[in-house]
């Protein structure tokens, strides 16, 4: 399907010099995907071939992979195993592995078998070993990341599963135009959305023309835009696309342009936002989505955010203007999680490695509470970023369900997404996988109602585009979390409107908060269970005939009664040690069945949570005052009850550290580090300074006139406080007390003069003969870089004076 795409003058221009070249800090990583065919030709004994593809862009040195590819029982034993390794550089390597199935192994059993494909790549060495010992060992003793795919091979046929009862989609009316929505399975009250929640446009590195799109594009120079993707999108029956930009190359470079302007790449992200709401205004049908990837791969992770209506960034221009609208620290993922908490917005892990990304004080997908509530969605599954595949055809697909089970069992509370991550103009179009999302019957499609669906969970990942797959359990619908006495009863509810047929349902369960492992609960699509007490996450897992996979999103479920009526709380008590730094609190907790967590409360506030024993906690002292404070501990048992410590008080005495964040700040070195109107910074006798003879002498002039001063400074994120003070007096020849006719706002404004709050307004209202101190709570702005910005506006007869001196910004 084609349709006319609009070219930008602009890309055209530089689509003429050549629009190939590639992000090289973005897509820096080393790649290794695994193609192994669920189904063997007729006739050829279950052989088959299997293809492995290794890549490293723009790696600096030539690489070595050494690879390990196994054939893996039902019951867990390796059937056939290959290693080898290959020398990458400059461009991917494919190797094709022969697998001679049953004409070898005729013993071989009908059933599921997995294909696991494990790789790294390291500088290339010469005369690496390529035996089979010496890969296995390599790759176990293997300091860094280890990328694992695994794929579900068919070997006979397999008994037809039975999938939970469900409406045939093929009987029921099609959807409008080209639209893939469809109605929920099993009569359940929802209308689900097909659609691509990962893909790129020339705001950022894609939108690659098919004719020479071979890899990511350079920043802004591609032919194809939002509108162009959202169009291409919808013609191909999507119901929703995200154009989901790379947050850092809003200054048209991969890596810092310091002579970008922060107004066109600030302008760039709201043009987006704009396209994507003229769209949804002029096709109703279709929710067109602008947001940002955020993040760089090397040494980070990349994480879609849906919603957010201000670019993040925190690369900066050569004057030290930031290029986006709010600073966020590059990595600093707690942070981060902690600003999207408090704006709403939602968030998306995308191709998540289980090792090396999203670290949290050095845990990879570290999980915090703020980062639960933003983060609802994990993608599972992606096709080849720089494919040009446009008949759904796309062979290079890498799995992610390892990573997204880490993130579970961390707490996470997230579901399962499918993408493809096009960055050329094949916007959906490179394969038939799709996320599901599931909208209230009657609700229409709009950017409130999908929002509430990624909020609430209702979603799931389908590598076929005509079957769902939605887990319900006691008649809750999978993303809800709730509380279960007795016996559970998980259902798998699969349809398929192209009449695809089950090939393995499987039920998954872990625990939120472990850090284990997730395991194999159940092979059915229908089955009950009693929990155990405690919280757990259950999710379903459906393999086609055809070998196509469909995840559903989870649900959250804390069994409550199930251990024999305990009604038994814990016994706990508490102390401390140390009074400065990391103070240690230790609690002895027992029950009569056993303990699963504790948690330490300061002054009542809850500060850590320990879930095993011994039960202690490192607390930073630094932030709270010094002096006398309560310490008490609560435990908890698998049954849900939970008993307090007596308090405890202990002391908190740390040496306070202050620290002036702004230069020259009494002005005795004139104007030097500030940024004034003419003649604002003075040594004129007539009027004092409050300490020395320099000062910022505003207004006084008598006639309309506007006068600032300001002056930028980066707040440390690890402050525990940060406080602006300034002595201000304020000469009027006013006479008038009721009427405010002239002004001087203090305000704190962005690194691009945006204003980010006004603190107070002074008149000349506020005259008087002496100075008056002023000073104002900054902790907020932690972490980011920011004016203290001073704007004087004079009326134009009567003379106002706004005398400013001694300046600080303290942090400790």
């Amino acid at each position: 399907m084609t349709f006319a795409f609009r070219k930008l003058a602009m890309a055209a221009a530089l689509a003429a010099i050549g629009t190939a070249q590639a992000s090289t800090a973005d897509h820096h990583e080393f790649e290794a995907t695994l193609h192994a065919p669920y189904r063997a030709v007729a006739g050829t004994n279950e052989a088959r071939s299997f293809k492995l593809e290794f890549s490293y862009p723009y790696a600096k040195n030539a690489q070595s992979v050494s690879w390990v590819l196994e054939v893996v029982a039902p019951n867990g034993s390796v059937v056939e195993r290959w290693t080898g390794v290959e020398r990458l550089q400059d461009k991917p390597v494919t190797v094709n592995v022969e697998w001679a199935g049953r004409n070898r192994r005729n013993a071989l059993q009908n059933g599921i078998y997995k294909a696991r494909l494990r790789a790294i790549s390291d500088d290339a060495q010469r005369g690496l070993a390529s035996g089979v010992d010496a890969v296995l060992r390599r790759i176990a003793s293997h300091d860094g990341e280890i990328h694992d795919q695994e794929w579900d091979i068919a070997i006979g046929q397999q008994p037809q599963a039975k999938a939970a009862a469900a409406p045939s989609l093929m009987a029921m009316a099609p959807a409008p135009s080209l639209m893939a929505m469809a109605p929920a399975p099993s009569s359940l009250p929802y209308t689900v959305y097909f659609g691509n929640m990962h893909s790129q446009t020339n705001h950022s590195d894609g939108g690659g023309d098919l004719g020479a799109c071979t890899g990511a594009q350079h920043p802004q120079s591609a032919a194809y835009g939002p509108t162009d993707a959202f169009n291409y999108a919808k013609n191909r029956g999507l119901d929703f696309l995200m154009a989901s930009e790379h947050n850092h190359m809003y200054d048209g470079s991969d890596s810092t342009n310091t002579s970008a302007n922060p107004a066109t790449a600030k302008a760039l992200y709201q043009a987006g936002l704009a396209e994507a709401a003229s769209f949804n205004s002029a096709n109703p049908n279709f929710l067109a989505i602008y947001g940002m990837e955020w993040g760089v791969i090397n040494n980070g992770g990349h994480m879609n955010i849906l919603n957010s209506n201000e670019l993040l960034g925190w690369e900066s221009n050569g004057s030290g203007q930031l290029l986006a609208d709010t600073f966020t620290a590059k990595n600093d993922y707690a942070g981060l999680y902690t600003l999207m908490r408090q704006r709403g917005w939602l968030g998306q892990f995308n191709h998540p490695s289980s090792s090396g990304q999203f670290l949290v004080n050095g845990v990879a997908l570290g999980y915090t509470a703020d980062g639960d509530e933003a983060m609802a969605l994990c993608e599972v599954m992606n096709t080849s970023a720089f494919s040009i595949n446009t008949t759904e055809t796309e062979t290079g697909r890498s799995n992610y369900e390892g990573a997204c089970k880490k993130a579970l069992e961390a707490g996470f509370h997230v579901a399962f997404v499918t993408d493809q991550d096009n960055h050329c103009a094949n916007w959906g179009a490179s394969y038939t996988n799709r996320t599901g999302v599931l909208i209230p019957n009657g609700t229409a499609l709009s950017t409130a109602s999908f929002m509430d669906a990624i909020r609430a969970r209702r979603v799931f990942a389908t590598m076929d585009k005509t079957s769902q797959l939605v887990l319900t359990a006691n008649g809750h619908i999978m993303g809800e979390r709730f509380t279960n006495s007795g016996p559970l009863n998980l259902v798998a509810n699969f349809t398929s409107s192209s009449g695809k047929t089950v090939s393995t349902s499987e039920f998954y369960e872990g625990v939120p908060g472990r850090n284990g492992t997730v395991t194999l609960l159940a092979s059915s699509a229908n089955t009950t269970i009693t929990p155990t007490d405690g919280a757990h996450f259950y999710y379903a897992k459906v393999t086609q005939d055809d070998g196509n996979i469909l995840w559903s999103a989870p649900v959250w479920v804390t069994q409550q009664g199930s251990s024999g009526g305990d009604t038994v709380a814990p016994t706990v008590s508490t102390s401390s040690s140390g009074s400065s730094g990391t103070i240690t609190f230790n609690a002895n907790a027992t029950d009569n069945v056993g303990v699963t967590k504790v948690e330490f409360y300061v002054d009542g506030a809850l500060k850590g949570t320990d879930t095993a024993s011994p039960w202690s906690y490192g607390f930073n002292s630094t932030g709270v005052s010094n002096g006398t404070h309560v310490l008490t501990a609560k435990a908890f048992d698998a049954a849900g009850n939970s008993a307090l410590s007596s308090a405890v008080n202990f002391s908190v005495n740390n040496t306070t550290i202050t620290q002036q964040l702004l230069l020259n700040s009494g002005f005795e070195s004139g104007s030097t580090s500030w940024s004034a109107s003419s003649g604002v910074i003075t040594n004129d006798s007539s009027v004092s300074g409050h300490g020395g003879t320099w000062k910022a002498w505003m207004n006084g002039y008598g006639s309309a006139h506007t006068d600032t001063l300001y002056q930028q400074v980066s707040i440390p994120s690890t402050a525990n406080s940060a406080t602006l003070g300034f002595w201000l007096k304020v000469t009027s020849d006013e006479t008038t007390t009721t009427q405010a006719y002239d002004t001087l706002k203090v305000q704190v404004r962005n690194s691009s003069g945006a204003v980010l709050a006004t603190l107070a307004t002074y008149s000349n209202l506020n005259k008087g003969s002496s100075y008056v101190q002023r000073t104002f709570d900054m902790s907020a702005y932690k972490g980011q870089t920011v004016r203290v910005y001073f704007e004087g506006v004079e009326g134009s007869t009567i003379a106002t004076s706004f005398i400013v001196d001694d300046v600080t910004l303290n942090v400790q």
